[in-house]
């Protein structure tokens, strides 16, 4: 796929395992990420953290794994509309119907598959 693509990803239960406020344990996303990122894609952080040390948290994560945000919150050429929904090709979000989940069978929390999200972003040549 050689066009850039707009990728928005929530934080918690997404990113990381849920442990709002803090930030959670790792789950695979920062790789995936890298990889849509280093293949031209642009990433938008879709979060309800809505300010404060936990907002601040989870920018840091990205800027920690060196995963370029594109936009927070909104999509920065989103100059077409004043919709609230922010604009992407895809979004990836712990709570969508059909984003796949793991069930850890120690705590019981539910969280995004990144193993099966890289999977489809390689079936449709974006990484």
């Amino acid at each position: 796929m050689s066009t850039s693509k707009i990728i928005a990803v929530d934080f918690d239960g997404t990113c990381v395992k849920f442990a709002y406020p803090r930030v959670g344990k790792d789950i695979g996303a920062a790789p995936v990420l890298k990889k849509l990122v280093e293949n031209g894609h642009r990433i938008i952080l879709l979060t309800m953290r809505d300010g404060g040390q936990p907002f601040r948290d989870a920018i840091e994560w990205f800027n920690r794994n060196e995963i370029p945000l594109f936009g927070v919150n909104s999509n920065p050429e989103q100059n077409w509309s004043n919709s609230r929904k922010v604009y992407a090709h895809f979004y990836i979000d712990d709570q969508a119907v059909g984003v796949p989940l793991i069930q850890d069978d120690i705590d019981g929390s539910v969280y995004v598959d990144w193993k099966r999200i890289e999977d489809f972003f390689v079936s449709i040549g974006m990484i």
